[in-house]
Formats: C-alpha cells, structure tokens, sequence
C-alpha cells in the first residue's frame, strides 16, 4: 500500500515535469497473496498465454484468451490504446510481457498498465467484470475559469462515453474547444471484453472521481483494471488515428453496370419518374406538413404545462433570485451526470447525490422522480415551505432547478448522513455516547418547536423519523425532507386530509385512522423518535414475549414493571445517569399517548428535556381494550369505529423485531 501511495503521488508531482516513457509501468496491481511453483504447469500455462496474447494481438488492438484447466487455468488479456498503431502496440505488450516477470515474480495474477496498453492475468474468470478506480493523476496546474472548462469538460466526458460504449473498440477519442485560445482533449477507454453497459458504468464511475480528486486541474487521468478516463489542455493522442473515415460516396444512378436502355424504354421510365417524383414529393409535404403541425402542438401543451408550474410556483410566493436557481449543465457536471457513485441514498420521492459546485462547494442534490403529479406536489412543498426557513436544526436549502422536466433541489452537504446509519448499526452506534443523544434529542425538540410555533408559518412535517435527521460534522441533528409537509393557518390548530402518508410506527393513530393532523401528530413522531433514540432499537417489529408486541407496548410494559432498564441499548448502560434515563423515558412515553389531548406540545417538551426541577404530568394508560392499541401488527390494531379502506401488511418477525423502513408508507385516499 506504502509503494501505491509513493507512486501515486510521484506521479501527480511529475506529471507537469517530464511524463513516463511510454514503455515504462505508471502502475502494477500484483495478486501477492496467491503465488505458484517454479516450473510447475501453471507456469506453463502462463508463459504461453502471454506469448500468445502479445504475439497475437489483432489490428483491433485487443485479445484475450483461456488456457488450461483448473487449477492450473489461466485467464488473460491485452489490450492497446485506441489510437495506436499495430506495430507500436506490439512493442508496448512486448515490453509488458518481460516487465510481468520483473515485478510480479511467481504471483497468480497481476495487472500491467502503461501509457499505451495493458496486460493482465489471473487465475481467476475476470472477463466481463469492472472493478473500482484504481488509480488517479492529476495536472498540478489549476484552469483559469473553472465555470467554462466544467461544463466544457462534462460535455465532452458525457459525449464520448456514450460513443466508446456503443463502439465495438470501446474507445474514444475527441477535443472541444475551451476558449479562444486553447482546446480540450479527452480520451476514453475500456477493455473490449465488457459489455456496452458495464462499459459506460466503468467510465462513469471514473468521471465521478473527478471532483474528489482532480477539481480544478488542467488535466487528470483515471484508471481502472477496465477503463480509463484521460483529458489534458493539449493534444496526448493520435488525431488522425481517432478521425473516422467519411462514408463511401453513394453509387451513381445509372451508372455503367445498368443496361442500356431504348430511347422509347427510356421516355416511358423518364415520365413514370416524373410521375413518381410527384407523388413522392406531395407525399412528403402533407407528411411535413402534419408533422409540424403534430410538433408545434407538442411544443405548445408543453410550454402551457411549464407556464402552468411557474404559475403555481409562484402563486407559492417563491422569490426567482438568481442565488436560488441552479442550472442542469452545472448539476450534472457536479454530479458527473448523477453518477451512482456520487449517490448518497434514494428515498421514497428520488435519489439524493453529492455534488461538488465550481466554488468547490460540497451540496446535497435531491433529484426527485421524474412524474409531473406527485413528483411535482412534493417539489412544490419543499421549496415554498424550506425556503422561508431559517433554522440551525433544520437543513438549510441553497436553490433548486426545473430545467428540461428535471425537478431538483440542492441542500446544504450533511457529512455524516442519517441518524438512522448510526442508530441501528452494531459498530456505529457505539460512537453514540449519553451526552450525543441528549444533543440529538434536543436539538430535534427545538427544531420542530420552530416549525410548529416559533417560524412565521405553522408547519406539520408529517414524516419525522431517524432516517429524516442528517447530522452534520459535530453530530448536530437536521430535520430533513419536507415533502409531506402541511401547512396550516396561524390561527388554525390542527386540520383533515384524505391522503395518508407517512411511515408505520412513526404516525399517530388519529393521523393514520382518520386522517386528523395536528402538532401533536409530530409530537408522537418525536416520542416514538426519542424512544428509538434510548433504546437504539426499530420502531416497528416484536419485542419482548408472553405476548410479544412492538417497542412503545414493549416499554410501557416494562415501565409498569419499574424496570425500563432491561430495553435500553447496552452501549449506554455503564455511562448515563439512571435518573436522567428514567426522565427521558418518560418524557418519551408522555408524547406517544394515544389522547393527542393528553401530549404535551414541543414547547412543553423543550422544557421537560432542559429543566430537570419541572414536574412530569402522569402518563395514561398506552394500551387498554377502550382505546386505540399503539401496536402495528396484523392482529393487534383494535379501534372503535372499524377502520376501513386501510390494510396492514404482515411484518416479518426476525430476531425479535424487524425493520422500519422508508418502503414502509401507508397511503389511502
């Protein structure tokens, strides 16, 4: 790992200095840990698939063949630049054919790559297959307008994957230019064993690279044991070898290989054509003709669709400041065109990427699912409701793009992502000590307490749940994602919906039952949240036994008992306080009773959490025949009136509960 890390940085010092020799390794990725026997047939079998496949290697500048059988079978191929020539790409696997005894002596497998080709060997099948970036090199010299040679760059870079995975080379080649002066040249390549789609996965998970690695820089190379991605301020590569020949002009009509024709033959065919010609052109107008008109009506509902959404936007009263709109071009170069490995997880609604700006800026992009109903209501409420907050608890978001049916929202970049990744993971939640809970928790009370009373809105966040709390780099909570958000009057307190949604476990029962929402359907989110937060346990599932039940009926059984003790997470259980512990339970258990007359509001419950003098009001019973049953299982939901047009799935019993999970939403109309 040592000797990778000095090649690798030797090789970013280098680069603007004097470049490696063509016949010179820049890097080897030696299998060490599987080695052979001197003289054995596995060496056999090596030593003539080498020399086969540099020997052999076709115009095509690839080959890849098998030899042998198991165990002794090996697997190898060679594979030139796309721009080189026959002769120079059998002198470069020539070289790599004495190199591969040189620095990989008796391994099983190993990967030579050069400036102008690559040899690679294995014991093992590895034909068709793409692994992850294995090196990267990068210009020390920075581009004088970052803007231009970006959006410059994620053309070009786009462009050209499509055309090398769709080639039968998988290479390409090209340049565009970057401004008056100078030219953009970039080149890529994979290895022609993989197929059309893994090839354009390998590219784009190399372009992905570029802002981490590269941002800024004149020029960079990224490499993979199945792909490069190569680009510089100046020409690396053979152009004339890259130019593609012109088609072949088409045959003349009535060229010297048709038989003469007789001048009567010749009149009639001369008037048929004519007629012909008539047709075919009359034909083609009323063709164009409804064509276009097919077209401008397209266009036309299309601009009344956008002209439509821009109304409701602002009718919305979002302000269109510049600061605020992003451009799609931008976005997809921050993103390198929402690669997957840029991807930082995908909820209900879209897939959310991280992006690096020009500014080198690090942001959250939220790319909702392109659907014009849902998907828009969703972006509606996000930003007419997140843009008017301003909350050190609340993710904060910097614009948003409506461009060619794309609906985008850009937040501020949260490092550590969901609380729900810390929370639930074994290795993780250990880092969660008493002292970071009791911030969680808190800075989550404060935050809904400025939703509900202190923002100029009263706002419901409807989906308050671990998943929806992203942590920034000191572990601080965000309420997240507000696209069930509903907004109610200043002086309304609570409102109706026919349409619910939200996650099982999480929903208060009015809510869930009769569709009533109110602050109070937050606060029992947040009891369930902070019950969650204590014990370090799902909300959904079967806990305990005799009968099993989920985690709020599990606790409250236990609370009767005097010992909630037994369901906090065993990471916390030699450095809380047992009295602070015991408040928090409470204070947990206070919010998830099924009265919502009877939870506290969060103002309450901010002053519960900071005020250990203040008095806890009793807690009614959670679960009694007369009362709506907290639990989510199949056979334990009882109500009074029937519940009706709502089905609850089965949930899998797995080690005493099972998952809660942003798949799990409850919608009925």
């Amino acid at each position: 790992m040592s000797s990778f890390l000095l090649l690798f940085f030797s090789l970013a010092f280098l680069g603007s200095l004097s470049p490696l020799t063509a016949d010179q390794p820049f890097l080897t990725d030696c299998e060490k840990e599987r080695n052979f026997t001197a003289g054995s047939v596995f060496q056999t079998n090596l030593e003539s698939l080498v020399l086969s496949l540099t020997s052999s290697t076709p115009s095509t500048g690839f080959a890849k063949d098998t030899i042998g059988e198991a165990p002794n079978v090996v697997y190898g191929l060679a594979s030139c630049r796309g721009d080189l020539g026959f002769d120079d790409c059998r002198k470069c696997l020539s070289n790599a054919t004495n190199d591969a005894k040189f620095y990989c002596p008796g391994n099983r497998g190993a990967v030579l790559f050069y400036d102008l080709c690559q040899l690679r060997y294995s014991d093992r099948d590895f034909f068709g297959t793409s692994t992850g970036v294995e090196f990267f090199a990068w210009n020390i010299y920075n581009v004088s307008d970052l803007v231009l040679f970006n959006r410059r760059l994620g053309g070009i870079l786009d462009d050209l994957t499509v055309k090398a995975a769709s080639s039968v080379r998988r290479f390409a080649a090209g340049y565009v230019d970057y401004n008056e002066f100078q030219r953009l040249y970039a080149l890529v390549q994979c290895t022609a064993d993989l197929s059309a789609r893994t090839c354009e996965d390998c590219l784009r998970g190399g372009i992905g690279q570029i802002p981490t690695c590269c941002n800024a820089k004149q020029g960079a190379r990224i490499v993979s044991r199945s792909c490069r991605v190569q680009y510089e301020l100046f020409s690396f590569f053979n152009e004339s070898a890259v130019a593609g020949a012109p088609p072949p002009p088409s045959p003349p009509v009535g060229s010297s290989l048709a038989p003469a024709e007789s001048p009567d033959a010749q009149a009639v065919s001369e008037k048929t054509n004519r007629r012909t010609t008539v047709i075919v052109a009359v034909a083609a107008s009323v063709f164009a003709v409804v064509a276009f008109s097919a077209f401008m009506a397209l266009c036309i509902r299309r601009r009344r669709r956008i002209d439509r959404l821009s109304c409701k936007i602002k009718e919305d009263a979002i302000e269109e400041r510049d600061s605020l709109q992003f451009s799609l071009d931008d976005l997809k170069l921050a993103t390198m065109n929402f690669s997957d490995q840029n991807k930082l997880g995908e909820g209900g609604f879209g897939a959310v990427y991280k992006a690096i700006l020009h500014d080198g800026q690090s942001v959250a992009v939220k790319r909702l699912m392109n659907n014009i109903g849902e998907g828009f209501e969703e972006l509606k409420n996000e930003i007419a409701l997140v843009a008017k907050l301003q909350h050190r608890n609340l993710v904060r978001l910097l614009g948003y793009c409506l461009e060619a049916q794309e609906k985008i929202l850009i937040y501020e970049y949260l490092p550590n992502k969901s609380l729900d990744s810390f929370l639930f993971d074994p290795i993780r939640s250990e880092s969660l000590t008493w002292e970071k809970r009791v911030r969680i928790i808190e800075g989550i009370s404060r935050g809904l307490l400025y939703l509900h009373e202190d923002s100029r809105l009263k706002i419901i966040h409807r989906d308050l749940k671990a998943s929806n709390i992203l942590l920034d780099e000191a572990m601080n909570p965000k309420i997240a994602d507000f696209g069930l958000a509903r907004l109610l009057g200043n002086e309304q307190s609570y409102g109706n919906t026919q349409r619910i949604a939200g996650t099982y476990g999480y929903m208060a029962p009015e809510y869930m039952m009769h569709g009533h929402i109110s602050p109070k359907s937050d606060v029992y989110s947040f009891g369930v949240l902070l019950l969650e937060i204590l014990t370090g346990r799902k909300c959904i599932g079967f806990h305990g036994s005799n009968p099993p039940t989920d985690l709020i009926g599990y606790i409250w059984r236990l609370w009767k008992e005097g010992d909630p003790f037994q369901v906090l997470d065993k990471n916390l259980a030699e450095s809380c306080p047992p009295d602070e512990v015991l408040r928090y339970f409470h204070i947990g258990l206070l919010c998830v009773q099924p009265d919502p007359l009877k939870r506290p509001n969060m103002s309450h419950v901010l002053l519960f959490l900071s005020s250990i003098s203040t008095a806890l009001p009793e807690i009614s019973s959670l679960i009694e025949d007369d009362e709506i049953s907290i639990s989510t299982s199949q056979n334990s939901i009882r109500q009074s009136p029937p519940m009706r047009n709502l089905e609850m799935p089965r949930l899998p019993i797995q080690n005493g509960f099972s998952g809660c999970t942003d798949s799990m939403t409850l919608e009925a109309r």
